[in-house]
């Protein structure tokens, strides 16, 4: 997902409906879709060098959630409804799109 279609879909309310709460009352996943965000627009131009390792760590954790997500949910490929498929978005990983 790109950094405005991220944005947009972190504002929708059906995005604060799935995952883990965490200690800020925000989802785990929620709260990892504005760092990517922010990470992204950080570095538009996706420069390796321009990267901080809190960066790198946060999307290395990302793509782990992302590939763990999709092997153990079939569903979040199939329904745009389910809470995988939501709790993916956030991640920044719309299952729908190739």
């Amino acid at each position: 997902m790109t950094p405005n279609e991220l944005r947009g879909w972190l504002k929708e309310e059906q995005s604060q409906s799935s995952g883990w709460t965490g200690e800020s009352g925000e989802t785990v996943g929620h709260e990892s879709g504005r760092k990517i965000v922010d990470i992204l627009e950080h570095n538009p131009s996706r420069k390796p060098s321009d990267y901080e390792d809190s960066e790198i760590d946060h999307m290395r954790k990302v793509v782990s959630y992302c590939k763990r997500h999709l092997a153990q949910e079939e569903t979040a490929k199939q329904n745009p409804d389910s809470k995988s498929y939501r709790s993916l978005k956030n991640w920044g990983h719309d299952a729908l799109k190739q």
